[in-house]
């Protein structure tokens, strides 16, 4: 019980008119990964056909449905109750963390407010998702990086074209950001470190992006930029990244 007491706090709070309900399995699972949830809720019109495909996962997942009438034609009043509840749930001090499952850039100003407040922000929304409200957030997760994948895909160890292995842009310039960022004056860069500093740079980063699951798998795809190291004498063993310009020079 002590340890569960321990854990950060979140509310996950999802923008029913802009979210995929048959995700929501792995988002949950997502936002497990940083503290305990203890507030859910899903926002919509449920008088309207738009919400059935939530309604299956209602009971299952132990979820509240917010229902929010629009009003006005071509309005979407879902925007505004999401917010007036999140402003209230941040006040109320239950909580140290939000999720805002969205793509709209409506919430981009929330988000900012949240984190004003030492809050950390996951936003977890569709790659069209625009920039303001993914940096507007802590950490972003695309939805697409979130669906079980059609096939089993196996590991490619020698790098390809990288239009032929992408859909997204080359990452070796952010991760080159990212390691100067970590390395300060460090040689190796705990793999963790670089990590986290990849998302203070963008905080839409994730391996899963560019078609791999870990972000050691993405350095690997890196031979001639990239070292890798193994310190197994750690429980559990820890990685470390260098340059590979750097190690010859030593």
């Amino acid at each position: 019980m002590a340890e569960q007491s321990e854990q950060q706090q979140f509310a996950v709070l999802i923008d029913g008119d802009n979210a995929q309900a048959s995700l929501l399995p792995q988002i949950l699972a997502e936002v497990s990964k940083f503290g305990q949830i203890t507030i859910k809720r899903i926002y919509g019109d449920w008088t309207t056909t738009n919400m059935n495909s939530w309604k299956e996962y209602l009971q299952k997942y132990a979820i509240q449905p917010m229902q929010q009438f629009r009003y006005t034609t071509g309005k979407n009043a879902t925007d505004s109750a999401l917010i007036i509840d999140a402003m209230d749930i941040l006040h109320s001090g239950d909580v140290d963390g939000f999720c805002i499952v969205s793509s709209d850039s409506d919430y981009t100003r929330l988000a900012t407010r949240i984190t004003e407040e030492g809050l950390f922000v996951i936003g977890v929304g569709e790659k069209k998702t625009p920039e303001a409200f993914t940096n507007a957030c802590n950490q972003f997760i695309y939805a697409e990086n979130l669906a079980p994948p059609r096939e089993p895909r196996k590991r490619i160890k020698k790098r390809r074209k990288k239009e032929e292995k992408y859909d997204s842009p080359d990452p070796l310039p952010l991760l080159l950001e990212g390691f100067e960022l970590a390395a300060k004056e460090e040689e190796w860069v705990h793999l963790a470190a670089l990590g986290s500093a990849l998302r203070k740079l963008y905080p839409a980063f994730d391996a899963r992006t560019y078609n791999h699951q870990k972000l050691q798998s993405l350095i690997e795809d890196y031979p001639d930029t990239f070292a890798l190291k193994r310190d197994d004498s750690k429980t559990p063993p820890v990685s470390y990244v260098a340059l590979v310009a750097q190690q010859k020079k030593n």
